[in-house]
């Protein structure tokens, strides 16, 4: 038997653990044309594959959020990377280049996150419906401090198509991008298609508002007691709304997730879709009337989103006895995670991005693989839905 001195074994075990890869922990899949799966590649996937963050990520990255083809991971001690499409320089590198891989985010390394520990507003992107709030309809492929909000403090922020909702320290809600459906708040005209200055969004009862939904042209908050509120183009009913409409008051809701034709809505451990059906199942033992019962509503109760929003109500049938704790949406599919740390999907399957291995529509959720699930909890993965494409990301 050959022996190698010391020094010599030392560096064929370090060679040796660079060539052995390591476990994933970050995963994509769906759409993948544009580089938004950051896998290196620029196709399609319809099985995970390993997301090419930097492995000091590891247990480290605290969200994730997928846009129309590009997608945004921050850490929790401030990295910010971006990969996917940037042709309106929505990745923040100074540039209009598609990313097949994530990429830092330069202009951040001394800030925390898009919005600052002081409650700074940077943005960057497509601006063409004004949804960068800079007053005009420009679009910037660095990351700047929207000037409306610089004397403000900026807690939470959510982005639809072509419009962008922010909520203040001061609990104000304000709006700006396109205005067609409604989705930034009241019009002062009919004809008004954009505001690019953000406005406020009037119509809240005396409540505190603690998170903010958009997607498509829909845009919804949810208060500190489970309420929510809509409005934008009608997820309920069949006419949009310019100012925020309580829905479903007899639901205490606890998460939102908001796709283009469709909404998830988690209370009390079970999970409902609002919206459209087109690839979506009902729980087949409850009638309309049963949902209506079992939420206290009555099909013609005396406000019209109350009485019209139990046929668009369905609740998601029951994933075996296991308990919803995470939901996501993309355009036209959903995707949950379960107290069992099991991750599930279904909708709209054209680009692979349920996760199963195929290209099929799913009317009823159906379990993604992602190797030894029996190691992880509920706790530490987290699932996250871009228009065409899905992201989990294990976070122990």
């Amino acid at each position: 038997m050959t022996s190698l001195p010391q020094g010599a074994m030392e560096k064929a075990a370090a060679a040796a653990a660079e060539e052995e890869p390591e476990e994933a922990w970050a995963w994509t899949w769906g759409a993948g044309t544009d580089g938004q799966l950051g896998n290196g590649g620029f196709q399609d996937h319809h099985l995970p594959q390993p997301l090419l963050l930097p492995p000091r990520c590891r247990g480290r990255v605290s969200f994730v959020a997928g846009g129309g083809a590009h997608a945004i991971a921050l850490t929790s001690d401030g990295e910010v990377f971006t990969w996917g499409r940037g042709t309106h320089g929505q990745l923040g590198h100074g540039n209009i280049e598609n990313i097949p891989h994530p990429k830092s985010v330069k202009f951040f390394e001394n800030y925390t996150l898009l919005f600052s520990d002081s409650g700074q507003l940077f943005m960057c992107g497509d601006g063409s419906f004004g949804q960068l709030g800079t007053g005009d309809n420009q679009s910037r492929n660095l990351p700047f401090e929207v000037p409306y909000f610089t004397t403000k403090h900026v807690e939470k922020l959510a982005f639809g198509m072509r419009h962008s909702l922010v909520l203040l320290k001061d609990n104000s809600v304000y709006g700006f991008g396109s205005a067609r459906r409604g989705q930034v708040g009241k019009s002062a005209s009919k004809n008004q298609k954009f505001y690019s200055i953000p406005r406020l969004i009037d119509g809240f009862p005396n409540c505190k508002i603690v998170n903010l939904y958009a997607n498509g042209d829909h845009s919804a908050a949810l208060d500190e007691s489970g309420q929510l509120y809509i409005w934008g183009r009608a997820l309920v009913g069949e006419h949009d709304d310019d100012q925020p409409r309580v829905a479903f008051p007899s639901l205490s809701i606890s998460q939102v997730a908001l796709g283009w034709h469709h909404a998830l809505v988690l209370s009390r451990g079970e999970l409902y879709i609002i919206g459209a059906y087109r690839h979506q199942k009902r729980d087949p033992t409850l009638s309309e009337n049963a949902v209506a019962q079992q939420l206290n509503l009555t099909t013609a109760s005396s406000t019209h989103h109350e009485s019209s929003s139990v046929s668009n109500l369905a609740k998601v049938p029951s994933i075996h006895v296991q308990q919803v704790t995470q939901i996501a949406a993309g355009t036209e599919h959903s995707a949950l995670v379960t107290d069992s740390g099991a991750l599930f999907t279904w909708g709209w399957g054209e680009h692979g991005q349920l996760g199963l291995g195929d290209t099929c529509d799913q009317v009823v959720p159906r379990r993604v693989n992602l190797g030894d699930e029996g190691s992880r909890s509920s706790a530490s993965l987290c699932v996250y839905c871009g228009s065409g494409f899905t992201a989990a990301v294990s976070l122990a």
